[in-house]
């Protein structure tokens, strides 16, 4: 497992004072507006320490590992939160010990999309960083490419197949024995189509057109894989 953000935050607190604590959320969040905008390429040390008001030996004192550092906990922090409202909604909407009538699949899956592609405005400092991993995958230390995965893409994507087979066990689907790529086939089919479409949220589709992706999307993945 690679480092994620709540084991970061609990480290912390064991071995920091509050105030020491309290400095680094400081930077770590004045960090993400920095990473957000320019990318892990871009971005110095330099810009990084400016923006949360502190000197770059400041900063190296808190993240020794400097900008690689700082961009894990970054990832790992956003991505910790997103993951957990992802998590949520799909609690409500999905949830295996309650799965929906037959009739009502096709609805309930739609909104579920629709909650995953809102994330995008909830979130919207989290999707450019991970608009920018994509894009400099190349340059991004492979130990944050783990971290990221970890803390939330990773816990998601089993979560979903958890789903999938409970949906399978209610006789709704057929997985046709392997629920990872069924939950993939999901996301593909519905919330990433408007992510790539949309630039991870940076430019917005019509509220007409992110309704047809998403019903069109369903109801492909139900064809797919209805029962």
């Amino acid at each position: 497992m690679g480092s994620t953000n709540e084991a970061w935050l609990e480290r912390s607190r064991r071995e920091v004072p509050s105030r020491t604590l309290e400095k680094r959320i400081a930077m770590a969040s004045a960090a993400c507006t920095v990473f957000g905008r320019e990318g892990y390429a871009r971005a110095s040390v330099d810009a990084l320490a400016a923006a949360a008001g502190v000197s770059t030996r400041t900063l190296y004192n808190h993240f020794p590992g400097g900008k690689a550092e700082l961009f894990r906990t970054v990832v790992s922090w956003t991505s910790s939160d997103v993951r957990d409202a992802q998590l949520a909604r799909m609690s409500t909407l999905l949830d295996p010990e309650r799965p929906p009538r037959p009739e009502h699949l096709e609805r309930d899956l739609v909104a579920l999309a629709r909650a995953f592609t809102g994330l995008m405005t909830d979130f919207p400092d989290h999707f450019a960083l991970v608009r920018h991993i994509h894009a400099e995958a190349d340059h991004v230390p492979g130990e944050v490419l783990q971290a990221w995965k970890d803390a939330g893409p990773g816990p998601v994507g089993q979560a979903l197949a958890a789903a999938m087979t409970g949906l399978a066990e209610a006789g709704l689907l057929d997985l046709h024995g392997d629920p990872a790529l069924t939950a993939t086939h999901f996301m593909s089919l519905t919330t990433h189509q408007v992510t790539l479409l949309s630039h991870y949220g940076v430019l917005p589709l019509p509220a007409g057109e992110t309704d047809r992706l998403l019903t069109g999307g369903v109801a492909a993945f139900l064809r797919a894989y209805r029962r």
